[in-house]
């Protein structure tokens, strides 16, 4: 049983993006559980904030979406998830890791979606 069918290549970059959703997604978890009082609504906002991140992204960014997207609709989900997650790290007063994390994820997208575009 030869299977000729080509598997995809998985780059480092590809990895680093796996890795940068995670942490865009417990970002806005320990968001949620830091920034609200507790138990309510902090324990709302601490499920709910990654819960609908993580709806958003498998509807219209992962690479089995329900939704197909043209790479800028994607892009706008995106920016949309990364730039909460950095935001929540700017609202709980951790400038350096909300920076530090835009701008690997910028590079990381722009990198993503020029061989998207080139392909």
């Amino acid at each position: 049983m030869n299977d000729t069918r080509p598997t995809p290549a998985v780059g480092v970059n590809d990895v680093l993006r796996f890795v940068l959703e995670l942490f865009a997604f417990v970002s806005l978890a320990l968001w949620g559980f830091l920034a609200w009082p507790l138990p309510w609504p902090g324990i709302l906002f601490g499920i709910l904030a990654p819960a609908f991140a993580i709806l958003v992204w498998a509807l219209f960014r992962s690479p089995k979406a329900v939704f197909r997207l043209d790479p800028f609709g994607k892009a706008i989900v995106e920016i949309f998830v990364f730039g909460a997650a950095a935001l929540a790290w700017w609202d709980l007063g951790q400038p350096i890791v909300a920076v530090v994390f835009a701008v690997v994820a910028t590079v990381s997208g722009v990198l993503s979606g020029r061989k998207e575009l080139g392909a």
